[in-house]
């Protein structure tokens, strides 16, 4: 892959800067691509519409081109263009929670190359909360594909320092809008079903939505199972591992008082063994024998928000071996606990 110069650029979120949003439009109209915010996680963006843009996203990411994206509009006329049909509960859902964090898989219109979609006949969809994003989008004339904006399987990124460490020379633009608002991911939802299927956790709860339309499942790859061993998948995070530093991942699971035990008994056998370790926990007095110890906050949402930079700050410090206190499965919960699982070698239940 050819080097390219990679200029960072800041822009305030709350007031984008017009000529800077036209700049990385243009490269968007152009065929380029380049990274930008939004409130989940940064994006790597290209004009969804264009085959050879959008496999400039799956080189650049060596991300496997089954995989597919998720296309980001930034508003409903645009919609209407790239599916054949919005169910009833799908406007439920845009009424309630869009522009935010949930994607909606409905069947995709023509319009959309094969490429966009992993070759799938349908499209993941969502309309980001987030000015420069929805800026973006507007000026550059075309709804953005847009995955994670990292190296494949590592953890996404939540501030623009992090797309550097894995894009530099890569791509020519990226939009620093600051670290992003929520931390992972968004609510993957399929609405072609009968009963609507949540097919990844994410900024949206299921709980949440269920308030909106009712009864709605989880996908089964969700439930019990370690992973998705489908060969069809409808949405980006659910075949591949995901999210893993380069450090090994343990995830610890139980009543405080036994995950306690348990983190400092592996603590101290990997200590014995010569390894680097890192505590990731809701503790804030937990005392164990660790070269790292980072609190990962006090709410679901502080630790969704905080979870990905944690994993990048133990790799930064040559960490061996991250272990990690479970959350409950409520709520935000399940969300961290799928990435989580994702990102683990081993979980322990205590």
């Amino acid at each position: 892959m050819k080097i390219v110069k990679t200029e960072v650029v800041r822009v305030n979120v709350k007031k984008p800067d017009n000529a800077i949003i036209l700049k990385a439009a243009n490269l968007i109209r152009n065929g380029e691509v380049i990274a930008f915010p939004t409130e989940t996680v940064y994006g790597l963006g290209a004009n969804a519409l264009d085959t050879l843009s959008v496999s400039k996203i799956y080189r650049i990411k060596g991300r496997p081109p089954d995989n597919p994206l998720i296309v980001h509009i930034a508003n409903m006329k645009t919609l209407r263009t790239l599916v054949t049909e919005i169910p009833p509960t799908a406007n439920k859902i845009i009424k309630k929670f869009w522009p935010g964090p949930i994607t909606l898989v409905l069947r995709k219109s023509k319009i959309l190359p094969k490429i966009t979609t992993g070759g799938l006949s349908t499209v993941a969809i969502r309309m980001p909360k987030n000015k420069i994003a929805l800026e973006l989008i507007k000026k550059s004339g075309y709804p953005i594909a847009a995955p994670s904006a990292n190296v494949s399987g590592k953890p996404s990124p939540t501030n623009a320092s992090h797309v550097k460490e894995d894009l530099d020379g890569k791509i020519k633009l990226i939009l620093d809008g600051g670290s992003t608002e929520i931390g992972i991911e968004s609510t993957v939802i399929d609405m072609t079903s009968n009963i609507p299927v949540i097919l990844r956790p994410g900024g949206i709860s299921k709980e949440s939505i269920e308030d909106e339309i009712g009864n709605v499942h989880y996908h089964s790859s969700l439930i019990g199972l370690r992973r998705y061993k489908g060969k069809i998948n409808k949405s980006p995070g659910m075949k591949y591992m995901h999210y893993s530093p380069n450090a090994q991942v343990i995830l610890v699971e139980g009543t405080e008082i036994n995950v306690n035990i348990k983190v400092a008994e592996l603590t101290n056998k990997l200590k014995s063994e010569g390894k680097k370790v890192c505590v990731m926990t809701t503790n804030k007095s937990l005392k164990v024998n660790a070269e790292m110890v980072q609190y990962m906050g006090k709410t679901l949402e502080a630790i969704a928000r905080n979870l990905f930079g944690n994993l990048r700050k133990a790799d930064k410090n040559s960490i061996d071996v991250i272990i990690v206190e479970g959350t409950p499965y409520n709520n935000t919960g399940f969300a961290i606990m799928n990435r989580l699982k994702k990102a683990a070698i081993t979980c322990i239940r205590v």
